[in-house]
């Protein structure tokens, strides 16, 4: 397991240097063994797991059984060569590996989720902090909320709309999503990013031209299956698709998350001399 880096700290037990050597360790452990570690972690599932649970209309509920309780319990990835399922190697274009490199060794030192900026696309499924998912079927869409994550949600149409014509969507951070169903499976077509964030915390690089496209399977009660094909021809030769799975925790409740409150990453950060803050 790699160790986590702490976004906040309580101000009389932080040590900026400590945190370095963590960084640094981090960026050790992953570049030899591409370990995945776990902030928060669910109650081992019973042997013996019921099946998926259903709404009333027969579609998969991908959320709470009990109302109020349980969440999604996300494993951290921090290198996404880990759970990369198609190709062998990351397909990247020259620019995109280097900078992938560059901020590899920086210890990601300047990842705009460090600084309480939003993950966008499958980061926001392996930041690890607990997440919901809202299926409101009467509105036709579907919220998905996350603790962590700089607190944030992000909305799912489901009424069939396509995405709004290039020329007028602006680009943002979670970008714009329609969703739909394809058996037992929810797939989301995203579009629209900005090129603010990292796809992970190892620093690989999207453009705006990324076009996302997530698959969530709900294989039984405990089991939420993650798929996502990253389609990105400014910044990569090929699409490429990383899988993994999140287990439910029965009993869970979110909490309030404040990343801004005490964010010892982006208060005792110093740029380094020649070096833009966000490479």
């Amino acid at each position: 397991m790699s160790p986590i880096i702490a976004l906040t700290a309580n101000p009389a037990a932080y040590s900026f240097a400590a945190m370095r050597r963590r960084a640094l360790a981090f960026i050790l452990i992953c570049s030899i063994a591409a370990a995945a570690a776990a902030q928060i972690r669910a109650p081992r599932p019973p042997s013996n797991r019921p099946p998926a649970p259903k709404l009333e209309d027969g579609t998969p509920n991908l959320g709470s059984t009990i109302p109020n309780k349980g969440y999604w319990a996300p494993t951290q990835y921090q290198d996404y060569t880990a759970i990369l399922t198609e190709p062998k190697e990351i397909p990247y274009q020259p620019w995109a590996a280097a900078l992938a490199a560059e901020r590899k060794a920086s210890g990601s030192l300047y990842d705009p989720n460090g600084l309480c900026l939003p993950p966008g696309g499958p980061r926001l499924m392996t930041t690890p902090y607990p997440m919901e998912i809202l299926q409101m079927p009467h509105q036709k869409r579907i919220v998905m909320i996350y603790e962590g994550a700089t607190h944030i949600w992000r909305n799912i149409y489901m009424d069939g709309r396509p995405h709004p014509p290039a020329e007028t969507l602006t680009p943002t951070w979670l970008g714009h999503s329609v969703g739909r169903w394809e058996g037992e499976t929810l797939v989301i077509d995203v579009v629209g990013f900005n090129e603010g964030s990292w796809i992970d915390m190892g620093g690989k690089p999207h453009t705006s031209k990324l076009h996302l496209v997530e698959r969530f399977t709900r294989t039984d009660l405990f089991t939420l299956h993650y798929e996502a094909t990253i389609d990105d021809p400014g910044a990569y030769t090929a699409p490429w698709k990383l899988a993994f799975d999140v287990t439910w925790d029965p009993d869970g409740e979110i909490q309030e998350y404040i990343c801004q409150e005490n964010n010892r990453w982006g208060n005792r950060l110093a740029d380094q001399p020649g070096k833009p803050a966000n490479p």
